[in-house]
């Protein structure tokens, strides 16, 4: 038998009791559709947690910081970055100083009208910052001293010094927020913050000493790198430890030894060898890694509970098809006999069984993981809120912000698809080894 008789006689034999053959179908197709949004709900549960963390930190990041005292102890210096940047798996470092310990204020504008009490300021090996992960809004990176970056919300720190007192500042929180916690587009600021001059005047008990910078760029907000991306100022590390020396008499002029030093590694499966290999260096490190795994664990184990509900449907369908097949070949004993008289091969014979049985598990599959579409665009469609047509393709796709229960990546489509043809022929199995077995002459005998 060539293949096209194979599958016609395969076409046939399913179509002859299409009652027996739409049940065992559908005991696939609930079996396939169980697993598929079991998984697709312990997938969603795992990406609703990395989103949560990503929240309060940048997953890939390692903060490195100096060792806790005592001499003869490893310096967070130039001497750590460059052992740093040679491990495998990381993508960049830079030291992160801030200015602790100085009362600031910023005044920008024409004459300096615009005045700020206070605002975060740091300092990055700015050539790292795009690698980091940091974007710009706006504007470029600083080339030279004297040039400085600020946050997205920036201008909304600065009153107006010419007018009153309550009338002179710009909240981008005023309005009530939606359900979701989001408030209206804020009004626009005073003054757009690009190519200003800005002064920062660092100031002592007796003294104020100011320095003056221009903004050459707008990083986009990003509150898991840092506040400052939202309305600070990030300038060099020598811009900042100019004012350190200024304003406390030299004390940035010895060799800089950095307070903290972020490590952003090429990917998450990178960051607990880097890490580790950190600590073996003697440096006190923290990431969100000592999170993300427990809570990474307890989802993959939610998963499998969940897939191992969804396989106890899929197993009893194993049962159903392997009935069906036993049911076929004691109504086709006589045609099996006939075969093999005509010089049918024992494997086309079991090759037939087994296509049976597998063409089964295939559409079962198949219109399973329609099935299963349709479950999870359904679940999620209504978990976004009141039914809402604008809320049926993030259903489907998702998007920035949005909080889907279940998640089906394509090849969770594929593993169900090739899983459903594995239980349908590893079901057809036995009753088609069965089948070759029967020998001709008995086969073809008349009953009686």
């Amino acid at each position: 038998m060539n293949r096209n008789d194979l599958f016609r006689m395969c076409r046939q034999n399913l179509l002859r009791r299409k009652s027996r053959t739409f049940l065992t179908v559908l005991g696939v197709i609930i079996g396939c559709c169980s697993i598929v949004v079991m998984a697709s709900i312990g997938i969603g549960m795992k990406e609703a947690q990395e989103r949560l963390l990503s929240q309060l930190g940048d997953l890939t990041i390692i903060t490195v910081t100096p060792p806790q005292g005592g001499r003869g102890k490893q310096k967070l210096d130039d001497s750590f970055l460059t052992q740093a940047r040679r491990l495998d798996g990381v993508r960049a470092v830079t030291p992160k100083l801030t200015l602790d310990g100085v009362s600031t204020s910023l005044l920008t504008g024409v004459n300096n009208r615009f005045q700020a009490d206070w605002s975060t300021i740091c300092a990055y090996d700015l050539t790292q910052l795009e690698s980091m992960g940091y974007q710009l809004l706006e504007g470029r990176l600083p080339q030279k001293s004297g040039e400085v970056l600020v946050g997205q919300y920036f201008a909304y720190n600065f009153k107006d010094t010419l007018r009153p007192d309550g009338y002179n500042t710009i909240d981008r929180y005023s309005g009530e927020p939606d359900e979701n916690g989001n408030y209206p587009q804020a009004p626009d600021p005073y003054f757009k913050p690009l190519s200003q001059n800005l002064t920062i005047s660092a100031e002592t008990d007796t003294e104020s000493y100011p320095f003056s910078y221009k903004i050459v760029g707008v990083l986009k907000e990003d509150n898991s790198k840092g506040y400052e991306t939202s309305d600070g100022v990030i300038m060099s590390l020598s811009d900042l430890q100019a004012i350190t020396a200024k304003v406390k008499k030299g004390g940035g002029a010895k060799k800089p030894e950095y307070g903290s030093v972020l490590v952003k590694t090429d990917g998450l499966a990178s960051v607990a060898p880097v890490e580790k290999t950190i600590k073996t260096l003697g440096f006190p490190t923290e990431s969100m890694e000592s999170i993300r795994k427990p809570m990474e664990e307890e989802a993959r184990q939610k998963q499998m509970m969940l897939g191992g509900l969804g396989a106890i449907s899929l197993f009893v369908a194993a049962l159903g098809i392997a009935n069906t097949m036993m049911m076929s070949i004691s109504e086709r004993t006589r045609e099996i006999g006939i075969m093999k008289s005509l010089g049918c091969y024992v494997t086309d014979v079991r090759t037939l069984f087994l296509l049976e049985a597998g063409a089964i598990g295939l559409i079962g599959g198949l219109i399973g993981c329609f099935v299963s579409f349709l479950a999870s665009t359904a679940i999620n469609f209504f978990s976004l809120g009141p039914p809402a047509m604008e809320n049926l393709l993030p259903a489907i796709v998702g998007g920035e912000g949005v909080n889907r229960i279940s998640v089906i990546p394509l090849w969770l489509y594929a593993f169900a698809i090739l899983f459903s043809i594995f239980i349908g022929v590893g079901s057809g199995y036995y009753p088609a080894n069965k089948a070759v077995k029967i020998p001709a002459l008995e086969a073809i005998r008349p009953a009686g």
